[in-house]
Order: structure tokens, then sequence, then C-alpha cells
């Protein structure tokens, strides 16, 4: 859980401080990466005690604690990426590697791409090839020996440096921002000591102190090495469960950081939630069910009652995922959270989700020219989607039920799209594609209804499917009557109809004889 405000009202003496105290602690984190990155796979307790020893000299331990805590953070996602990147590059020369072995325009199928249109795209690819096992062979190296490549403040903003132009900023402008991201002014809280962090401190009251490295401690204003801010944060979302955290003295993480674009200092404060406790799936169905269709620039939602039939009218919640990475998770948190509020007014407790993941589907090698395709797909936000909307659905005591995604919005638009369409409601194939989803979730088959027994479909051996056009005899509807084609058909085939009409009005029965007369369908011409 993370909350923000803004430090209103700092002096110049404040921002001064803010401005040494980042930039000190800013070069001890670098040193110190730089450090772990030698060490590589032969770090181990006595190389990290020694680290934050030398760190404890020229801060102190609860500084060093936390520069070394992000050090290893950042350490173990850079090797995180690595691997992601050895696997991407493995896809990439499997793909080439397999259509290159193909004839030259063989087509694919849906599971495996066919081979290349042309013998100068054959040609390309087997460079390719080359330069992608190159690559492999670097990654795979470095990875051998425990070497990452980390930029601390941004390897965008670093190569930002050498195309100025294009960024519309000047210099000077470019050194204050990569000067303001290398800073580190974050420290980690601590469960029992006041108010939850001794080193960056907010009191219930809202007012804001600092512990000042060794180096600094001429500037402190306050009692033991401290420097206590004019400004002072309410933090209005969740300020009441702050406020409960600070008085009960349980940990806080705080951060500190400077916008450079609108001049502005923010104050982060972030705790961990416990456990989301999961909830039994006969519970979680118990009151319906929401589907939820995620799309490229909407959520499309249908709720279901606990037999799998869809209830009132589609909903659509739209977002917009371009401008900038703020721009992005804010219109991601905004979609989410109008979802929930409004499955929580339809009484449901759970909402059934795709397990969707495009790793493998945003790939170059396998789509090839697609462009268009891999944008569309890379412009789905599943993981950020996954992380945003459990936490945020655990707020509400709501549960997400994941579900295979293979065939939902084939089979959403082959079995409820046009059943659920009427003059005044259009039915999407996403729509469609949301009642699959929920009826998945909640355990039910896709489609509307099951094949009857055999010994009991139409006359007990013909055949009838479960979704018969209306334009198909013999199915789960009332007959249509016979015409006189069919009677002229049946008579040259030397076959009489031996079965009666059951309306009254057509049949005469004599009170004093058990014959029975039949009435002759009159002609129509």
């Amino acid at each position: 859980m993370s909350v923000r405000d803004r430090l209103k009202g700092l002096t110049p003496e404040d921002e001064k401080v803010l401005r040494l105290v980042g930039g000190h602690m800013g070069a001890l984190a670098s040193k110190d990466l730089k450090a772990r990155c030698a060490d590589g796979l032969d770090h181990g307790s006595e190389t990290w005690a020694a680290r934050k020893r030398d760190l404890t000299a020229e801060s102190s331990s609860r500084w060093a604690g936390s520069v070394t805590k992000a050090t290893h953070d950042q350490w173990a996602l850079s090797r995180r990426g690595q691997a992601a990147h050895l696997d991407s590059l493995d896809a990439g020369i499997r793909t080439i590697a397999h259509r290159l072995s193909l004839p030259i325009g063989e087509k694919g199928t849906k599971r495996a791409p066919g081979g290349y249109r042309s013998k100068h795209e054959w040609f390309v690819k087997t460079r390719r090839l080359h330069v992608l096992e190159e690559r492999r062979a670097a990654v795979a190296a470095d990875r051998d020996n425990g070497t990452v490549h980390v930029v601390r403040g941004g390897r965008k903003l670093l190569n930002t440096r050498h195309n100025l132009d294009a960024a519309d900023l000047t210099e000077a402008q470019w050194r204050e921002k990569w000067e303001t991201a290398r800073w580190y002014l974050s420290a980690d809280g601590e469960s029992g000591k006041r108010f939850g962090n001794e080193t960056i401190r907010v009191t219930p009251d809202g007012e804001v102190s600092v512990k000042l490295p060794v180096p600094l401690a001429d500037l402190a204003n306050a009692k033991h090495g401290r420097y206590v801010f004019a400004a002072k944060v309410t933090f209005p979302h969740r300020g009441a469960e702050w406020a409960d955290r600070v008085e009960a003295n349980r940990a806080v993480a705080y951060r500190i950081h400077l916008d450079v674009s609108r001049g502005r200092w923010y104050l982060d404060a972030s705790w961990t939630r416990p456990v989301v406790k999961t909830m039994p799936l006969e519970a979680a169905r118990a009151a319906g069910m929401v589907g939820v269709d995620t799309n490229a620039d909407h959520f499309a939602c249908w709720q279901l009652d606990v037999h799998g039939n869809p209830v009132g009218d589609p909903q659509r919640f739209p977002y917009d995922l371009t401008g900038t990475a703020a721009h992005r998770d804010a219109q991601i948190r905004h979609a989410i959270t109008r979802m929930l509020h409004w499955a929580k007014r339809c009484g449901v407790r759970a909402i059934g989700l795709e397990n969707l993941d495009f790793t493998a589907e945003t790939t170059r090698e396998k789509h090839g020219r697609k462009k268009r395709f891999r944008r569309l797909v890379s412009g789905i936000p599943t993981g950020r989607l996954r992380a945003r909307l459990v936490s945020m659905a655990a707020e509400l005591d709501m549960v997400i039920v994941a579900v295979d995604p293979a065939y939902t919005s084939r089979w959403g638009a082959q079995h409820w799209q046009k059943p659920l369409a009427t003059p005044r409601r259009r039915t999407t194939r996403h729509d469609a594609a949301s009642i699959a989803i929920g009826r998945r979730a909640l355990g039910h088959p896709i489609r509307r209804r099951t094949a009857p027994p055999y010994d009991d479909r139409s006359d007990r051996r013909g055949h009838r499917t479960v979704q018969a056009p209306s334009g198909i005899r013999e199915r789960e509807e009332t007959r249509h009557p016979a015409t006189d084609r069919s009677r002229e058909l049946r008579a040259r085939a030397g076959t009489t109809r031996t079965r009666a009409t059951s309306r009254a009005s057509t049949t005469v029965r004599d009170a004093r004889s058990d014959q029975t007369w039949v009435q002759d369908p009159l002609l129509l011409t």
C-alpha cells in the first residue's frame, strides 16, 4: 500500500538540506551498487557486512541498511531481466530456425508459422539468426559470470543525453533530471520504533524530520542530529489507515523525491498489508460472478447469476493507454476502481478474469510483419492489471477467479452474441466473451445448454444439434407443418403419412363407428 502527499511550504533552507542529503546518499548508493556488481556470484554475508560497515561510517546504521537492501533488490531485478532476455532470445532463435527449415512459401498452421515468402526474406533471416545467436552467447556468458548491467537513474534517461533535441531539453535541464534521479532519500520502516521509522519520521500531526548523515550533522535544527522541515503532510487518501499504523509504532517506509518538471517535492508512505486471505471457491460462487474481458482499450463486463445466466446489461469501462507511464497507470487504476464499485453494487463477491500472458505472442519472429497485431497485444496491460486488480479487490473484500483464456472470445461470440442482441442493445464480441469467462469461472460450460440423452432426441434416434438454427427442422422447438411439396415427395417415394394431425377442428369422429377421417389440407395456389 502506497500513498503520497506534497511537501508544501518548504523553505529555501529545507530544500538545500534535502538536496545535500539526497546527493550524499545517492553517491553512497552508487558506490555500494558498484561493489555489489563487482562481487557477482561471490557475494556472501561477509562481503555484505563489510559494505554495510563502510556505509555506516559515512551515514548511519539505518541509512546503510536501507541502501544495501535497495542494492540487493536492484541486482536481483537485473538478474531476472537477464533471464527473461535469454528466454526471449531462445524463442526467437527457435522460431527462425524452424521457418528456415521449411520450403519457401509453405503455409503455416495455427500452432506453428510457415516458411518465408521469398528468397530475399529467407536470406535476411539467416543473417538475423547469426545476430541473435551472438547476442545469446554474450548474455549467457554474463549470466554464468554473474555480471549485470545496471544504470542508477535509468538507461532511458542516460540515452536521452545523446538526443537532447528530440527530447526538447537543454543540457542543464537534462543534468538536473539526471542528478535528481540518482538521489537517494528512502528509508525502510521498523516495527516497534517511534512512529514506525527512525530515519525519516512523520508524526501523527504531519511533522516530517530526517536523521542527517554523519558528514551533514552540523545542519541539524533538532536534537539527536535530526532536521525538522517546515512543511507538513496529511495524506488525504487512506490517511486514517496510515495514522493507525503510526500511532501503533508499526513499520512505515518513506521516500522523498522531487518532480523536476513541476518543481514540487513529494513524500510517499508505503507499508505491507497482511496476506490476502483466500476464499473457498464455493463461497465465491454463491452470489454469482462478474465476467471481465480484458481488451486493449476497455474492460467488457457482464453480471452472471449462480446458474451462469446473464443479468442486466453489459458494462464497459474504457481506458486510454497512450502518453506517459504515470498517465497509463492512472487510467488503469481509474477503470479498475469503477469496475470494482459496480461489481460491489451488483452484490457479487468474485470477479472472473482471464489468466493472460502475452510474453510469447509479442515476439518479432513469431508474427513477422504483423506489427499492428503485435502493438495491439503489447498494449494490453496484463501484468500491471493483475497486480492492481488483486490489491484493489482485497480492499473491497472481493476475490479474483483466474480462468483459462482458451477460446473464450470465439465460443462466447458463437453461443452468446446473437441470442443476447436486441433492437435496443448491441452485444459485441467482447461482451459475449465476458459471459464465457464468467461461466467458466462459475464451473459451467460456455454453451447455453447441453445435448439431451441419445434416446431422448427427436424420433428416438434422430440427430439434433445443441445450437440448431431456426431453419433446421427436428430442433428443440415446435415443428412446422409439412408443405404440399413434402407430401408430393413422399408420394413419389411410395410412402404415406400415417400420423393424424393433432388439431381437434380437423378430425371428425362418428359416434356409431370407430373409423376416423382426416381432412386433407387446403390447396394453396
